[in-house]
């Protein structure tokens, strides 16, 4: 470091000299112009040949410091003869010739040195050559070349001499000349006019094929930090020309001109792709020119694109998929570059971004948009079977359904080009059906034999596989139900058509798979979307509408999920939710016929439609029992499901021909039936469905003020609705709790008849005041409760209060119940409070005498009743205790 050292120093003190006495003599003027250059240029030839000779005398460090400042003194002297004294000969070309034999032979004596402060220093002088000689003139193609001539100087020297740095330094010097070229040039002299471009864009290629040549000339010299160095330099040089084009398509003229600059940018990502070959370690730099390339397009897109130029763009977009998804997998499988599989995978998802971009963007989408969405889709599937993942081929599903889903949403309000959307939305639902099988054959090919089962926590390929068919069902539905509610489709056959191929290929794809829980699915995306047309765009006052078509389009879909388990008997024998959703068609086709028929052909004899349901159900049932054996694990549930919708169907005739308190009590009648279908088939869900139906009874009878104002007050007292809507849902909560006697009393581990039993009381003392108040009642008012200005509806209440409580505690006692008990000791002390506190104080003496005599009565017997039979009781169950 010290001879280093002292040789630079004083190379430097050397120079520092020289151009001290240069000023001096200029300052004083004691040397002419042409005599201080022509020493100038003899000291910088005397050092250069000074250098080289101590280099002979092995003096290596004193050597390159008289080469050094030599070099420096000749690119000054140079500079002085062009820009101070301006000396004839030294025109624009002569200089710059004269600068360029300065720089190689910088460089020549930089390698037989091994000098590379030389190196340097040439480089230096090469860069700022024609920054110093600038005439302010624009020349180009004078000045790339000159500089594409220094920087394949530099490689050499760097790559002969292992100064690889030196390469990442000229890149860099490179850039900022190209950067401010563009900058002084670009605008002032319109490059973006007419097809000036092409120089430009020329001159942008030029570097990144040269760059692009020096690593594959260095693929054949081994050590890795060379190769390195090289790369990064040309990668960033590939920055720098993807911004400056990004910079190129803010102007019109260009952006109007897509076939050029982005053929342009396709070049350029080519030369990244073939950077990757040459060295396997770049290859993060394709999938982040990728997305520079997405980005570029995505931009041009949104700023600048119309219809004529949607050609251009289509192809672009899937060349942009190709290039970043296929080339990369093939060139894993064949040359075995190791890629970035994720990536490989995003850009068919872009490309697809970039593609909704028109649909949404554009107010009319050509036809040739969907050839190539279809071509972006294969090409995902494609890469699906080369790498082995599916889960980009569901991303590919999404967007192609919100590609068609969005031009549907173009739809105007005429209607017009209804047929080709619909056409489209079915066609992409067939091709990703059909997809998804084969890819399933691929990947899962026992699936199509023993049926899907996800045994590992996260799914595996051949999970996905056999799950994509099933979303390429299931998906569409979603946005159909968005179609049926924003177009005004009088005739909903369109819409419901394609829903019907959709729940055909569901049910196929049912059938290969065996994915038992599918038809709940369809079942499902069926009523909603049936709903979502029903409630938006049902008018039967529309003559337009085809009433006939619209009722056989609700039967259709009833028939087509009832009837399906049954087809394939022998497949689905031991399935449960495959019979579960052919038991379930009914309600909401029912639900949705019952409107129909309500608001088309009204008339007294609506009974008849749940009967008419019902049928089915009964008849399915039969079949079960008949063709599925009794020890099918399975059969249980499935009669459990036939035979709880045949009796849904049966109870809900009395609430359909009737209306208000029958809804109660069909529920009611329903529970009981769903019961009492428990003991013949004893499926859990039948029991707890039951007692679901009698609890909602009651709460609408008990908890439902509305239910007062039903019906005015008749004429005739005490026999009305009251009685049999209350009467009839207490008698059922009593039969239920006979129903659920041990050991069938225990649900969800809470013991349930006396639940039930308890709720029917309440229903009970309920119908007791509510009788009362009744009759109490004028003939055609609303029911309600008062408790004083009525001596004698106030005794009637503390009388039947009185009554209902002694019945309740003999009850109790008789059957060792103590819920029954405590509840009616506490009913008769708040009867006796109510008597003394406020019906007898407004009577006259003897009548209160009477009332006492009354009360005491009823007092003394309850006693006499709860001493001899309760008392009675515990002796002689502790006689019998120690026995």
């Amino acid at each position: 470091m010290g001879v280093k050292g002292f040789a630079w120093i004083g190379g430097f003190a050397l120079f520092l000299g020289v151009a001290f006495f240069v000023k001096y003599s200029f300052d004083n003027n004691l040397v002419p112009p042409a005599l201080r250059v022509a020493v100038g240029f003899l000291t910088g030839l005397g050092l250069l040949v000074g250098g080289v000779v101590m280099s002979r005398k092995n003096f290596p460090t004193l050597s390159q410091t008289l080469c050094a400042t030599g070099v420096v003194i000749l690119y000054a002297v140079t500079f002085a003869c062009r820009s101070i004294y301006h000396f004839e000969f030294f025109g624009p070309v002569p200089t710059f010739l004269l600068m360029v034999l300065i720089t190689i032979t910088a460089f020549f004596l930089a390698v037989r040195l091994h000098a590379l402060v030389v190196a340097i220093l040439g480089m230096l002088g090469g860069f700022l050559t024609p920054i110093l000689l600038s005439t302010g003139q624009d020349n180009p193609l004078g000045l790339f070349g000159y500089i594409a001539i220094l920087d394949a100087g530099l490689i050499v020297v760097a790559l002969n001499r292992r100064w690889y740095f030196l390469t990442a330094l000229s890149a860099f010097g490179t850039a900022i000349m190209q950067i401010g070229w563009v900058n002084k040039f670009f605008v002032s002299e319109k490059y973006f006019e007419g097809n000036k471009i092409l120089i430009a864009l020329g001159v942008l290629l030029g570097f990144n094929a040269l760059w692009l040549a020096a690593n594959w000339w260095a693929k054949t010299r081994k050590p890795a930090d060379m190769k390195s160095w090289l790369s990064g330099s040309a990668l960033g040089l590939v920055a720098v020309t993807l911004a400056l084009t990004a910079w190129f398509l803010t102007f019109g003229p260009l952006a109007q001109q897509p076939w050029l600059m982005f053929g342009f940018v396709f070049l350029i990502d080519l030369v990244v792709a073939a950077l990757v070959l040459a060295e396997e370690t770049n290859v993060t730099a394709q999938s982040a020119a990728g997305f520079a390339v997405f980005g570029l397009l995505g931009y041009w897109t949104q700023k600048w694109l119309t219809n004529e130029l949607l050609n251009a763009a289509l192809a672009f977009y899937f060349l942009f998929a190709v290039m970043h998804s296929a080339l990369p997998a093939l060139l894993q499988r064949r040359r075995g570059v190791i890629t970035q599989t994720w990536a490989n995978h995003i850009f068919p998802i872009l490309a697809l971004a970039l593609m909704l971009l028109p649909v949404f963007n554009l107010e009319e989408v050509s036809f040739i948009v969907w050839p190539f969405i279809l071509l972006v889709d294969v090409l995902a599937i494609a890469l699906a079977v080369l790498t082995a993942t599916l889960l980009p081929v569901l991303a590919v599903l999404l967007l192609t359904l919100t590609a068609t889903g969005a031009l549907i949403f173009k739809i105007p309000s005429d209607l017009t080009g209804l047929p080709v959307s619909f056409f489209l939305f079915g066609a992409f639902g067939v091709f990703f059906v059909a997809a998804s099988v084969w890819l399933a054959k691929k990947f899962k090919p026992d699936a199509l034999k023993i049926g899907n089962e996800f045994s590992h926590p996260t799914p595996t390929p051949g999970d996905l596989a056999a799950m994509l068919p099933a979303c390429s069902v299931v998906l569409p539905f979603l946005l159909l139900i968005m179609a049926a509610l924003r177009l005004p489709l009088v005739n909903p056959s369109p819409v419901f058509g394609l829903a019907l191929l959709l729940v055909v290929l569901l049910l196929g794809v049912t059938k290969l798979f065996s994915f038992d829980w599918m038809p709940a699915i369809g079942l499902a995306c069926v009523t909603a979307l049936e709903c979502a047309w029903h409630f938006n765009r049902f008018d039967p006052a529309n003559p337009n509408q085809p009433l006939y078509l619209v009722l056989a389009w609700y039967l259709i879909f009833f028939a087509v999920f009832a009837l399906f388990p049954f087809l394939f008997l022998k497949q689905f024998s031991g399935k449960v939710v495959p019979w579960a959703a052919a038991a379930m068609a009914g309600p909401p086709q029912f639900f949705l016929i019952h409107r129909f028929v309500s608001a088309v052909y009204p008339n007294q004899m609506m009974g008849l439609l749940p009967a008419a349901f019902a049928i089915p159900g009964l008849l399915s049932l039969v079949v079960v029992l008949k063709k599925i054996p009794a020890e099918n694990k399975s059969r249980l549930t499935q009669l459990a499901w036939f035979g709880g919708v045949a009796l849904f169907f049966i109870t809900l005739i009395f609430p359909i021909q009737f209306d208000r308190q029958w809804i109660t009590i069909g529920w009611a009648l329903e529970g009981v039936a769903l019961l009492w279908l428990f003991h013949r088939v004893p499926h859990p869900g039948l029991r707890l469905t039951g007692v679901c139906l009698l609890l909602a009874a009651f709460a609408r009878l008990a908890l439902n003020p509305a239910v007062l104002a039903y019906h005015p007050r008749a004429a005739a007292p005490i026999f009305n609705w009251y009685l049999y809507a209350y009467g009839s849902v207490a008698i059922c909560l009593f039969i239920a709790t006979k129903l659920l006697a041990p050991p069938r009393h225990l649900i969800l581990q809470s013991n349930v008849p006396p639940i039930l039993a308890g709720l029917g009381t309440v229903l009970v003392f309920l119908l007791l005041n509510i009788e009362i108040a009744d009759y109490f009642s004028a003939p055609g008012a609303t029911l309600t409760f008062q408790f004083s200005g009525n001596f004698a509806r106030d005794m009637t209440y503390s009388i039947a209060w009185a009554l209902f409580a002694l019945a309740l505690l003999v009850y109790g006692i008789l059957k060792k119940i103590p819920a029954a008990r405590h509840p009616a000791m506490g009913l008769l002390c708040v009867t006796l409070l109510k008597l003394f506190f406020h019906d007898l104080a407004r009577l006259g003496q003897l009548y209160r005498i009477g009332a006492f005599i009354g009360v005491a009565v009823i007092a003394m017997l309850a006693s006499f009743a709860y001493q001899k039979f309760f008392t009675a009781s515990n002796k002689e169950f502790k006689n019998e205790a120690p026995q």
